[in-house]
């Protein structure tokens, strides 16, 4: 018989799983290249609202997915019948998802460096600027723009080991 709570929740944390993973791929293969492309031209304030308004959308939905995975993630850990318990890493899955939860942690840590120190010092920078006042030791925009972007492609492949080592886990 069909267990449609375990269907469910398999169906949100694979939702969840490609909005988080794949906002971050799409981020850093297509979006980040194409804007430094543009933005090597000159000057396009156009383009770098653009990409504030593109990541301000996008971090709730990373949020969200993050919490729709460890709540999902959770029930299905205990439900394996891999799973021996909290610690307990004796076999080939228990590894793998032991691998995976780092890399998550990774992901977790990352994305927190982002959203609670990167992008408020460029929200600060841009609305500065933007007001045309000029305060004391103002961060370089474009240095935290590049760390930014260094943090997604981090991020990014984190993401790439979660999936290699879910991969591995659903195969045991």
């Amino acid at each position: 018989m069909l267990d449609w709570l375990f269907v469910i929740s398999l169906f949100f944390h694979l939702l969840a799983t490609v909005v988080w993973i794949g906002g971050l791929v799409l981020m850093t293969v297509l979006v980040w290249p194409e804007a430094r492309r543009v933005l090597a031209q000159g000057t396009h304030p156009a383009l770098v609202t653009y990409l504030d308004r593109l990541r301000n959308r996008f971090n709730p939905l990373a949020t969200l997915s993050l919490i729709v995975l460890i709540v999902t993630g959770l029930y299905q850990m205990a439900r394996n019948p891999n799973y021996e318990g909290v610690l307990q890493f004796n076999n080939t899955w228990s590894r793998a998802i032991l691998v995976k939860h780092i890399a998550v942690l990774g992901m977790i840590i990352t994305g927190a460096v982002m959203q609670w120190s990167i992008i408020p010092a460029i929200e600060r920078v841009t609305l500065y600027l933007s007001q045309g006042k000029m305060a004391p030791k103002l961060p370089d925009v474009e240095k935290l723009r590049r760390r930014e972007r260094q943090l997604v492609a981090i991020n990014c492949g984190l993401g790439v080991l979660v999936l290699v080592f879910t991969a591995i886990a659903t195969s045991v």
